[in-house]
């Protein structure tokens, strides 16, 4: 880990790191207490679910607002007992977004991560970083943008994920809710969130590579061209275009049938009460 983007950090009972540029006394002691931070009336919860996810208004280095979001990740069943063994998700975050910014691909910017164990497994663990203003989830472009401007934004965006994958960054999450998009005169900028899902093999293969693409939700007519502009001046080849079609079904199926039992679920529920 590059010693300019992180330093340690000790908290009362927890533990993490921080950027230089956050490595002062006041900050430090808002960030003591996220949980705190989360509840306060003025705090804006973005994600409730598995984990929470807020932002959180603080006072930067220069004594100016700035809006910082938290991410909680909630520890519970198998999870807290791999804690025992591996690092928090907190630190997986951190250790992912300070290795893309050090690869020059584009995520929120890394503030701090904090985490508590007790008895060796993890209690607590937060994900710190600075809001990025004027962007969307590329999810709302894709099921709110006529044909005509997906087109360029998938053509863009099948360029930025092969960048990506030529430089080792494989998302093992890599949908629609994970991708952020900036847009300025017609260019585009993707950012990646989620960064503890982020892995960094030597070497990513070509099945692999056509496999980690099909989370996204581009629009059917539009799925050959994004392949092409991926694999570049090289044809889609006839086996590669199969493979994608066929992960892609397999990846569908598995999301209506997960669909399918939880609304199973809430009427059983439903049914019981």
């Amino acid at each position: 880990m590059e010693k300019e983007l992180s330093l340690p950090l000790n908290v009362g009972s927890f533990k993490g790191w921080i950027h230089p540029d956050y490595n002062y006394p006041p900050f430090i002691e808002a960030i003591s207490d996220c949980q705190r931070l989360l509840k306060q009336r003025d705090s804006r919860i973005l994600h409730e679910g598995r984990n929470r996810v807020g932002v959180v208004r603080l006072k930067n280095k220069n004594n100016e607002n700035a809006d910082v979001v938290i991410k909680e990740f909630k520890i519970q069943g198998v999870n807290k007992l791999k804690s025992l063994l591996l690092p928090s998700k907190a630190l997986r975050a951190w250790k992912g977004a300070v290795s893309l910014l050090e690869r020059r691909i584009d995520t929120p910017f890394p503030i701090a991560c904090l985490e508590r164990r007790k008895k060796g497994f993890v209690d607590q663990s937060y994900y710190l970083a600075e809001k990025v203003e004027e962007v969307k989830e590329i999810r709302y472009l894709f099921l709110n943008s006529p044909v005509s401007k997906i087109r360029p934004l998938v053509e863009s965006l099948s360029r930025y994920l092969f960048v990506c994958h030529e430089k080792g960054i494989l998302h093992r999450d890599l949908s629609d809710g994970n991708i952020l998009v900036k847009e300025d005169k017609g260019k585009f900028r993707f950012y990646f969130i989620d960064t503890n899902r982020i892995r960094f093999p030597k070497r990513i293969r070509p099945l692999s590579r056509i496999k980690n693409l099909v989370r996204l939700g581009i629009p059917s007519q539009i799925q050959p061209l994004f392949l092409d502009k991926y694999l570049g001046s090289v044809p889609v080849k006839r086996s590669l275009w199969f493979w994608y079609k066929m992960n892609k079904i397999m990846y569908t199926s598995f999301v209506e049938f997960k669909k399918k039992l939880k609304l199973r679920e809430l009427s059983h529920k439903l049914k019981i009460q």
